[in-house]
């Protein structure tokens, strides 16, 4: 009953993604705990997705696993990558096994006591970011219903970053879009401004306005924003009427 109140509690931590403070790492690192705690794991370690489409460890349980993920990324060979690269979680279940399908990063991973490791890819659909890894010092293995309960905590944190980027970008383009308007009613005073007091059109304005900021490499709102201040001469926009 215990381990369904904190499986139902990790839940809700993972779906907490819109924070004003949201932090990756954090909620990264409160993966891998929520793993290790409730499937009994040694260590748990993760793995994302740079902006450039390379993996960097992000969360470990410990220094040894840190240590692990990266010599893993160095080996260009493990489960995490296995698990990223194919979008299927992975693993095996002794040394042997262990061994045979990764021999770099086996080695490192027998020298570090491990028995048995999985790897579940941090996956919505199609989009993978990333992958969990698992390592257990107890060579038993896991049954169905741990796998599946591992990968289900995965996507649902997948889940939760990913909406919380898609808030962040859509947050970043409305402040854009603001930025933008507000740009817009600063050139559009200017514009008056300057078409009245030099007897011209407003697309003519505009163009001088537009010139002067190009030649002296500022930003259009700037120029008009200094206009509309009295900051900046009329005659400084007029002295550069069709250039």
């Amino acid at each position: 009953m215990f381990r369904e109140l904190r499986l139902s509690q990790a839940f809700v931590e993972l779906a907490d993604t819109l924070v004003d403070d949201f932090d990756v790492v954090d909620f990264m690192t409160l993966l891998t705990e929520r793993c290790v705690e409730l499937l009994g794991a040694t260590d748990g370690g993760l793995m994302l997705l740079d902006s450039l489409g390379d993996l960097h460890v992000v969360a470990s349980s410990s220094e040894q696993m840190r240590t692990l993920e990266l010599l893993e990324l160095q080996s260009s060979e493990g489960p995490c990558l296995d698990a990223y690269h194919t979008g299927e979680a992975t693993g095996a279940d002794d040394v042997g096994a262990i061994s045979l399908n990764w021999p770099a990063f086996g080695a490192h991973v027998r020298d570090a006591g491990y028995h048995s490791i999985y790897a579940f890819p941090m996956r919505l659909r199609t989009d993978v970011i990333g992958a969990l890894n698992m390592f257990n010092t107890d060579q038993a293995p896991w049954d169905a219903d741990d796998l599946k309960l591992a990968q289900a905590l995965a996507d649902v944190a997948t889940i939760g970053l990913l909406h919380h980027r898609a808030m962040h970008d859509a947050k970043l383009l409305s402040t854009q879009l603001q930025t933008a308007l507000g740009s817009r009613v600063a050139i559009e005073q200017a514009e008056g401004l300057l078409a009245e007091r030099l007897e011209t059109t407003t697309e003519d304005a505009f163009a001088r306005l537009r010139r002067y900021a190009r030649s002296h490499n500022l930003l259009l709102a700037r120029v008009a924003a200094d206009l509309v201040a009295g900051t900046l001469p009329d005659d400084a926009i007029d002295a550069h009427p069709h250039r």
